[in-house]
């Protein structure tokens, strides 16, 4: 019996052993890492002068074109991320300012992101190999339930996210893999061929006042950031379309600007623009918010 315990005590050690050394391995990797996340980007590349910074979902990711504000004169990232709610946007802003960018305005799309203050899974994930080494990340997660599971259990966070930051992830990073999301300067144009679902249902959102846009209201007031916030597009057939309007009345410096485009054809689905479309609405908010003088 004492060397069964013997035997079992001695496996769990290895277990912990192994899964220290593959949690450590796995972060130095990623630490170094600056190919294909923009998070990894913002942390890794030297300081910026950026005339235009966007940030937003996927709603902000596939329609604005900085080639479009280059051309204008205007040094642009779209830093908008996939999948990503106000709660990741707010953070990476923050990691923006902190790695010494300079930035004259924020292009902000907040308009169905606004109805939620959750964390997103696929973008979190992006974030956690930084947990030990960035005390903001750190402080960002820490009031999250599974924080103390990520941030004391070793190896756990690598395995709970196996898709996004596992194995496959890894060698991909350690080859240098380039990714689509830094191409195009953060750019993803959708295609003009493909049509997803053509029809959406906005009557079950609840707004109410987001701590995250707020608290990227207040940065851009500390750092005398001109922050320009402003609605997307979405398709012809979408029940309560009066969602804007009441985020226009909560937040009144929010510009509408779901009807700029309204078309199908510029529509890859009924939330997302395609190339073309994109083109069209970026160009219409460089004339609205950017006239040359």
């Amino acid at each position: 019996m004492k060397s069964f315990l013997r035997y079992i005590v001695f496996a769990l050690f290895l277990l912990l052993g192994i899964a220290m050394l593959l949690d450590v391995v796995y972060t130095v990797i990623y630490s170094q890492a600056k190919d294909r996340w923009k998070m990894e980007y913002v942390l890794h590349a030297p300081p910026q002068d950026y005339d235009v910074v966007i940030l937003g979902t996927s709603r902000a990711n596939n329609h604005f074109v900085p080639e479009l504000f280059e051309k204008h004169g205007l040094k642009t990232f779209n830093f908008g991320m996939s999948g990503s709610h106000l709660f990741e946007d707010a953070l990476l802003f923050q990691l923006l300012l902190e790695q010494k960018n300079s930035i004259k305005y924020v292009l902000l799309e907040a308009d169905l992101n606004l109805s939620n203050e959750k964390r997103d899974d696929g973008t979190t994930a992006r974030f956690l190999p930084y947990l030990h080494s960035n005390s903001t990340i750190r402080s960002h997660y820490q009031n999250e339930p599974e924080f103390p599971y990520w941030y004391y259990l070793p190896f756990y966070r690598y395995t709970a996210f196996e898709s996004q930051i596992g194995f496959l992830e890894l060698m991909k990073t350690l080859a240098h893999e380039p990714s689509t999301t830094l191409a195009y300067q953060g750019y993803y144009p959708l295609p003009t061929n493909k049509k997803g679902n053509m029809k959406n249902d906005y009557r079950a959102l609840k707004l109410r006042p987001n701590r995250y846009y707020e608290q990227i209201k207040k940065r851009c007031a500390q750092h005398h950031i001109q922050l320009i916030t402003v609605t997307t597009p979405v398709c012809e057939n979408v029940k309560g379309m009066d969602y804007f309007q009441k985020v226009k009345s909560l937040y009144p410096e929010i510009y509408n600007c779901e009807d700029f485009v309204q078309d199908d054809r510029y529509f890859s689905s009924c939330g997302h623009l395609n190339d073309a479309g994109a083109r069209l609405f970026t160009q219409k908010i460089i004339n609205e918010f950017f006239p040359k003088k």
